[in-house]
């Protein structure tokens, strides 16, 4: 092949040609192949950089932790006196060891909000939320020939409010006063009394009566006695089982150390003041400390943003129910209870459920729970961690709802550990999913008004068994993918047969039911839905 002499190219480069042409095409796709290649290397070291940097501070974070919590060192001992050092080591050292360390920071959602691309999803769902709404108005000045802005299921879920208020009310004036009261009486008599043992079971026993009829059958015979509607039953529920809560933590932090200061001279007590305890009832979370880091000022605009959000989100689930659910179980078929009705129901109450889903987490745990510790100055906002991006359904009860994990792990699974000599560990998860599951079922049943234990099913069921079969050791992206089919899943049966049992209640109604009446589903057996 005849080959012409070297040219310069337009970029002062000299090139062979060939027959007249210019041989750059080799030339060219080097150049993009180190271009991709360098486009690669740089998505490799970014991703590497940000792994890096995350191990550091959690490391970073972990080691301070440990030094908190470490005795200190004899080093100290000309400034310290024996009697000091112990007591800065125990004081350190006891929360280290056996409950949660609190640190400031900030919750997720509010870091990745500041990211553009994060934040076209919250746009996507108020863009979705537009939609439901003029959906609605649309069909409501079809049907009615005018536009219907009453809010009726609003109104509904919500009714006997100021009954709610005054309840409430009395639980938490008794919250505050029995529980505190209690425990320096006890205190007192424990530390100087010569028969500490007598003193422990009489105000122990006085303190499980409070617990169960104070806050436990009270509030409930209220709302049963009453008939509130759901929304005025799951506050004044959710309220009691908080307080409870809280009531438990506050006795299991601050007894060991009446304990220890009758068997340890040298050790000097400080027993919780009124201030302290009035301030973990408001605080959101359930472990109590006296002291939680704060935050050195309160930003009114995030709070009222806050509860602006808690408000759209009630609106959401409105219009949710009210274009989703309400029209498809109000049109169900007038037939028994069969099997593809039952599939037909669920795969259509997969998008709502969802949705109530979404909606639920982010009211509460985001939106409420950010809203009060912003107002308190609370530091610690990891209400939650990243759970949507979960690969085991362990890792998803960890993290969703990290206030009542927490709880569960320390006064629960630990516990149950503690007194077990830290042996059957299965056994320890296996009654934290039971308690977990009864008291779920339990505020389900008395704010909806039956007993249907889907939840309870699912959670001691299909919970317990994909918690080992989707364990931590799962990873990568289809497991990921699995989580989430199975979470959409669960949430369609909950959304379908709560439903369907709750109108069959309503269609069905027994006028002398017997108890066997009352545990036995009416949607099996309702014709009239």
């Amino acid at each position: 092949m005849p080959v012409s002499p070297e040219r310069d190219g337009p970029d002062g480069t000299r090139h062979l040609t060939t027959n007249g042409k210019v041989e750059v095409e080799q030339i060219i796709s080097k150049k993009l192949q180190l271009k991709r290649r360098a486009e690669h290397l740089k998505l490799d070291l970014m991703k590497e950089l940000d792994s890096q940097v995350s191990e550091f501070m959690d490391g970073l974070i972990e080691e301070s932790v440990s030094l908190e919590s470490a005795p200190v060192p004899a080093a100290f001992s000309p400034l310290l006196s024996e009697k000091e050092r112990n007591k800065l080591s125990r004081s350190l050292g006891s929360a280290q060891n056996h409950g949660k360390v609190f640190a400031i920071r900030r919750s997720i959602l509010d870091e990745l909000f500041e990211v553009n691309h994060i934040r076209t999803i919250y746009h996507m769902f108020i863009a979705l939320l537009v939609l439901f709404i003029f959906s609605t108005l649309v069909v409501d000045f079809i049907d009615e020939g005018r536009l219907v802005l009453d809010f009726d299921l609003l109104v509904y879920a919500f009714g006997q409010f100021p009954l709610v208020v005054s309840t409430w009310m009395c639980m938490f004036l008794s919250m505050l006063v029995v529980p505190f009261a209690l425990f320096h009486v006890w205190a007192g008599h424990y530390t100087s009394s010569g028969h500490p043992i007598v003193w422990s079971v009489l105000v122990g026993s006085v303190f499980l009566l409070y617990q169960v009829y104070g806050l436990g059958i009270l509030p409930t015979s209220v709302v049963l006695k009453n008939g509130l509607p759901p929304a005025s039953c799951f506050i004044i529920i959710m309220e009691q089982v908080r307080l409870m809560m809280k009531a438990h933590s506050f006795v299991r932090e601050n007894v060991p150390k009446v304990v220890a200061s009758r068997n340890d001279k040298n050790y000097s007590l400080i027993l919780p003041h009124f201030s302290q305890y009035l301030y973990f009832l408001f605080a959101p979370t359930l472990i109590y400390r006296d002291n939680y880091p704060r935050n050195p000022h309160i930003r009114w605009g995030y709070v009222g943003t806050k509860f602006s959000q808690v408000l759209g989100c009630l609106f959401y689930a409105y219009y949710v129910f009210v274009r989703l659910c309400i029209p498809q179980f109000r049109s169900i078929s007038m037939q028994l209870f069969d099997l593809r009705a039952m599939v037909l129901c669920v795969f259509n109450s997969i998008l709502p459920g969802a949705l109530v889903l979404f909606l639920a987490f982010f009211a509460f745990l985001h939106c409420w729970l950010n809203a009060f510790a912003e107002m308190l100055r609370f530091g610690d906002r990891m209400f939650y961690k990243d759970w949507w991006n979960s690969t085991s359904f362990a890792n998803y009860y960890r993290t969703w709802n990290v206030v009542v994990h927490d709880w569960l792990y320390y006064y629960v699974y630990k516990d149950y550990l503690l007194m077990t000599g830290k042996r059957f560990r299965t056994g320890a998860m296996l009654f934290v999913f039971t308690v977990s599951a009864v008291v779920h079922e339990y505020i389900l049943a008395i704010c909806f008004g039956f007993f249907y234990p889907v939840l309870f099913c699912l959670f001691m069921c299909f919970g317990m068994m994909f918690n080992f079969i989707l364990h931590d050791q799962r990873k990568g992206p289809i497991w990921n993918i699995i989580m989430w089919t199975a979470l959409f899943l669960g949430q369609g049966v909950l959304i379908c047969l709560y439903s369907q049992e709750w109108y069959a209640q309503r269609y069905c109604p027994l006028d002398e039911p017997s108890f066997l009446d009352l545990l036995k589903p009416r949607s099996w057996t309702c014709h009239q839905i």
